[in-house]
């Protein structure tokens, strides 16, 4: 698969970051910093080399409870869109997108923050809106279990409604800065939202002016019935995890007809699926990297995350033997339905022991991992953006710095070659990246509307 490609349409990538690399035991290897995950240095390098490459964005995952086994690999992080505001200034054109809660934060905050990363930014922002899952994170709020699926996505619904009529409430020509008359801005030109709703009452306006995107790029990993339906009317990409090709496909058709029915273009979507390239210069090089970290996993550790993720006793999960039948169904579970999901289904259908299930989730968590030469890896990138299972891909080197290094220097080159990624950024903003455009401000549409 090496001919050039024929149509326009062109991959959208973005290098998803975690602390020394995606592959759980990344951090026992000798080139890793175990302390990676708060050096601020670490993520700027990084940056820059996704920005040489041409990616679209970089991203970062978060949640406000500390993860999993503190023993397991490193487990602190840096408030993400503080991270990325020290990025902001060390790089020009990639895009900078990060995770934050809409069932543990309040509109008003959030729509500030990733307005005010926006200017920082010049343009660069994008806010990847999850529901948050689990007990754990709900009793650091104050309450003692999560609220239940349907009604965290019922509110973070409405949680981004709020924030989008919130970046609009400066029209865009608000500013006057006019010395000579003395007049700062026009008041008429600010609104308040005056919204009430089930879960929120906001007056406004913000305190911060339109940003250069108008609303930064909205981001939404959910794959459930509800995380779909909230990608259609809402989402501008979609990181999704998918193990097969045929999975994929479906999942690709069916957002797209969601986003359709929505009243949206469903072009103007587009889904990422992560995938874990484990890269070498032949296949025997990448196959020993992949069993090096396998090596590395300590069991005991990763059976404990595995029994939570399934809502079981760890030790109902032997390790030399396959997942129990008894099993809770997927409409038992209220949080991360999807990955359950795809984890029992990929347990089920290769027949694997708990041991294999925890070696094949520990480079990706349930994300396709890819072992292969540099040209294998564009192989399978080219192989799914074609089939129609994707617009692009989550990259998710499993070792860093090395493995974006890799994918940036070697994998890169070979997509551009056959003309399915840019060579050169034509815009500066992140929704220039995805080729998107920006939003019409709502206030300002009602008052033409409202002169007509």
């Amino acid at each position: 698969m090496t001919s050039k490609h024929p149509s326009p349409r062109q991959l959208h990538l973005n290098a998803f970051l975690m602390s020394t690399g995606h592959h759980e035991a990344s951090w026992r290897l000798p080139e890793s910093d175990p302390q990676a995950s708060t050096d601020v240095e670490h993520y700027k390098k990084l940056a820059r080399t996704a920005e040489r490459g041409k990616l679209d964005s970089i991203f970062f995952a978060d949640s406000p409870v500390l993860f999993g086994e503190v023993g397991r690999r490193p487990a602190g992080k840096l408030e993400p869109t503080v991270l990325l505001t020290a990025i902001a200034g060390a790089t020009e054109r990639i895009g900078l997108i990060a995770t934050a809660s809409t069932t543990y934060n309040e509109p008003f905050n959030l729509a500030r923050r990733f307005a005010s990363v926006d200017w920082a930014s010049d343009g660069r922002a994008g806010w990847n809106v999850v529901t948050t899952a689990g007990p754990d994170a709900a009793r650091n709020f104050g309450v003692d279990d999560q609220p239940a699926h349907a009604i965290r996505y019922e509110r973070a619904a409405e949680f981004i409604e709020v924030a989008q009529k919130l970046w609009d409430s400066w029209q865009d020509d608000a500013v006057l800065a006019d010395k000579e008359e003395g007049v700062w801005g026009d008041a008429d030109k600010i609104h308040t939202i005056d919204h009430e709703g089930k879960h929120f009452k906001v007056r406004g306006p913000l305190n911060v002016p339109r940003s250069p995107q108008g609303h930064p790029l909205i981001v939404q990993a959910g794959s459930s019935e509800d995380g779909k339906d909230l990608a259609a009317r809402y989402a501008d990409a979609v990181f999704t995890a998918h193990q097969t090709l045929a999975d994929a496909q479906e999942f690709y058709r069916d957002l797209k007809a969601r986003t359709s029915a929505a009243g949206r273009d469903p072009e103007a979507v587009k889904i990422l699926p992560g995938i874990v390239p484990v890269i070498g210069a032949s296949a025997a090089e990448a196959l020993e990297l992949e069993r090096e970290l396998d090596r590395l996993i300590k069991p005991e550790y990763a059976r404990i995350q595995l029994a939570r993720t399934l809502r079981v006793d760890p030790e109902d999960l032997p390790l030399d033997r396959q997942l129990p039948d008894n099993l809770p169904s997927e409409d038992e579970i209220e949080g991360a339905k999807s990955r359950y999901t795809l984890i029992v289904q990929l347990a089920r259908r290769e027949q694997l022991t708990v041991r294999q299930l925890i070696g094949r989730l520990g480079g990706g968590r349930g994300h396709r991992t890819f072992t292969g030469t540099p040209v294998q890896v564009a192989d399978a990138i080219q192989e799914w953006f074609d089939g129609g299972a994707a617009d692009g891909f989550n990259i998710m080197p499993p070792v860093l710095p090395s493995g974006l290094e890799t994918f940036v220097d070697q994998v890169v080159p070979i997509l551009q070659s056959r003309g399915l990624f840019r060579t050169e950024y034509s815009g500066r903003t992140l929704r220039d990246h995805y080729g998107l455009a920006r939003p019409e401000n709502w206030n300002s549409r009602q008052l033409d509307a409202a002169s007509v």
